[in-house]
């Protein structure tokens, strides 16, 4: 994974949002405005797009599918963007993407058909799959009393201070309702209410709810146990040998990170040549192994390092991928989630 610091970054981030357009000195048709999570993309694939097209590529960053999706609700600005699947699901069911023209995305054929016509996108007409992970827990090896296969080592007193989880709504819900018995995307206000009860009694054992920060955490040895995306994962076990990854034996969470085009796009076909670039295998395999990320592009596969091809992190086993599930829209069930988290936090 050629990672390097997010500062580099610079060359193509705008400081503010992406709708200020104005002062940029370039045609509408000449840029594009990307919404992207951070650390997503290797810098030099936006300049090697540039050389190629003409097309410069501003790029915007967020930390959650939540406040992306506010922003492009309320705002917009943006050509390409980044969803996740349940986050797909609830944009083109509220209008806010435009169908993309598979035709002009040549490309489209090296996308694994394992990742085809999920319920997300049961068409295939929304979005392009990016890239791809699980949710689990990374652990010190040093410091466990014993190896970590369980969510239930999130809740042991032993650990008492030294354990983070994440800072999202749905995962730490998914994590709680997996442990339980019970699916992620459940819609029984009961089961939900149980969730929020362990959740409670597990509060005084939590260090913290972080998000990117976790990583340095890990690394550093602030703590023992955390909650974190399998690439994010890759990454810290480079830099800390003690550190390990596991789904637990319950399921976990199994998600997709696709490429979208807002409805309200201001450059359609430079998004469309940018998804197009993206999905390209030499281009996919680039930023694969800068992000650590297993990219959804079945041929560039063969063109990754083998040490992280091979990787169980990077591609688990076929039996850890058949314990999880993708996370759904919930629609007006959302409300209860966000209520739930609230019980969890305020206890009300």
């Amino acid at each position: 994974m050629r990672r390097i610091l997010l500062c580099v970054l610079c060359v193509v981030l705008l400081a503010g949002s992406a709708t200020v357009l104005s002062g940029c000195g370039e045609r509408a048709d000449e840029v594009i405005y990307f919404y992207n999570w951070m650390e997503f993309i290797d810098p030099d694939v936006l300049e090697l797009f540039k050389e190629e097209t003409g097309i410069s590529v501003i790029m915007d960053t967020f930390e959650s599918n939540e406040s992306m999706y506010v922003t492009i609700a309320h705002s917009g600005g943006y050509d390409v963007i980044v969803p996740s699947d349940y986050m797909v699901e609830r944009m083109r069911n509220e209008g806010l993407l435009e169908k993309i023209d598979m035709d002009k995305i040549p490309n489209f054929k090296h996308i694994d058909q394992r990742f085809h016509n999920k319920p997300y996108d049961p068409d295939m007409e929304y979005t392009v799959p990016y890239m791809w992970g699980t949710v689990g827990i990374i652990y010190d090896t040093s410091r466990v009393y014993e190896p970590v296969t369980s969510w239930g080592a999130l809740w042991d007193p032993r650990y008492a201070g030294e354990i983070f989880m994440y800072d999202s709504i749905r995962d730490t819900m998914s994590i709680a309702l997996k442990r339980l018995g019970y699916s992620l995307n459940t819609t029984d206000l009961d089961e939900l209410n149980r969730a929020i009860v362990i959740l409670r009694e597990q509060m005084p054992l939590v260090q913290a709810y972080l998000g990117e920060p976790v990583k340095d955490k890990m690394i550093a040895g602030e703590g023992i146990l955390a909650v974190m995306y399998s690439g994010d994962a890759l990454y810290c076990m480079l830099y800390n040998e003690n550190l390990n990854y596991v789904v637990p034996i319950e399921g976990s969470n199994i998600w997709m990170d696709g490429l979208s085009i807002p409805a309200n796009a201001r450059n359609k076909e430079g998004a469309l040549k940018f998804i197009d670039f993206l999905s390209r295998p030499e281009i996919a395999a680039m930023n694969s192994e800068w992000i650590g990320y297993t990219t959804a592009n079945k041929t560039a596969l063969d063109l990754i390092d083998p040490e992280l091809r091979d990787h169980p992190v990077f591609w688990p086993p076929d039996d850890v991928i058949a314990r999880c599930e993708y996370h759904a829209d919930l629609g007006d069930f959302r409300a209860e989630y966000v209520r739930a988290m609230d019980q969890v936090f305020i206890g009300q």
